[in-house]
């Protein structure tokens, strides 16, 4: 049921909240590995940076012609990730000052990822995270991973607020180009070097081009509040 018109925010995870991509590079190396391709970069990498795991495996599955199911690439990726994460897993300091800002405000939060379930509390779990994201979503439990907007439009659902009042968090350009399918505003904080110029990013209302070292926790709160 939606309530009234109150506002949320919703937030997407790896590279977004948390430094994960290092360790999704290396859980992806070690998965490649296991299958004999040893020549993953991180430019190959980068490539796939706000694709859902599950759909980024089918596509390195049949580039390099694995045999094996993407079910279990996934299964041992994800093995291979919970262990680097549980070993360390950086929280962008200003973003968590935002989290905690908007907590403090009473702004409903949520996380909507493209990574497993299991692997999203691993995560919210091992940096504390987990007491402000009462609700998270994966791109496992909807028909579709971004750039289509099924894992933003459940998280609106779940947290009892209509879309047009959800504003989304984001590091990819189809995770911006998602929040604007959903019908939701967007704050962007590009992951790597060259990303603003990439033409999903052109709806998001936010853009904070340096990336994480330009983000500003209350200049990011003051363009949420100013649409409240």
């Amino acid at each position: 049921m939606v309530t009234s018109q109150r506002l949320a925010v919703i937030f997407d995870l790896d590279g977004t909240l948390v430094d994960s991509e290092p360790n999704y590079y290396a859980a992806g190396r070690r998965t490649l590995a296991h299958y004999g391709v040893h020549d993953f970069t991180w430019e190959d990498h980068c490539r796939f940076i706000g694709i859902g795991t599950l759909e980024t495996l089918e596509a390195l599955r049949s580039a390099y012609r694995i045999e094996a199911p993407a079910a279990e690439l996934l299964a041992l990726q994800n093995r291979f990730y919970r262990e680097l994460a549980a070993a360390g897993t950086e929280v962008f300091p200003e973003m968590r000052k935002f989290v905690e800002r908007l907590h403090a405000a009473g702004i409903p939060l949520a996380v909507a990822s493209g990574s497993s379930l299991r692997t999203i509390g691993a995560v919210l779990s091992a940096t504390g995270l987990s007491v402000f994201f009462p609700v998270a979503v994966s791109a496992e439990e909807v028909p579709h991973g971004k750039p289509e907007p099924d894992v933003f439009l459940e998280a609106a659902r779940r947290l009892g607020v209509a879309p047009g009042r959800c504003i989304v968090v984001e590091d990819a350009a189809p995770g911006a180009e998602a929040a604007h399918r959903a019908g939701m505003r967007c704050i962007a904080v590009p992951y790597a070097a060259g990303m603003p110029q990439d033409a999903g990013f052109t709806t998001a209302g936010l853009v904070f081009a340096g990336g994480q070292e330009e983000f500003d926790a209350e200049q990011a709160y003051a363009w949420v509040a100013a649409g409240d």
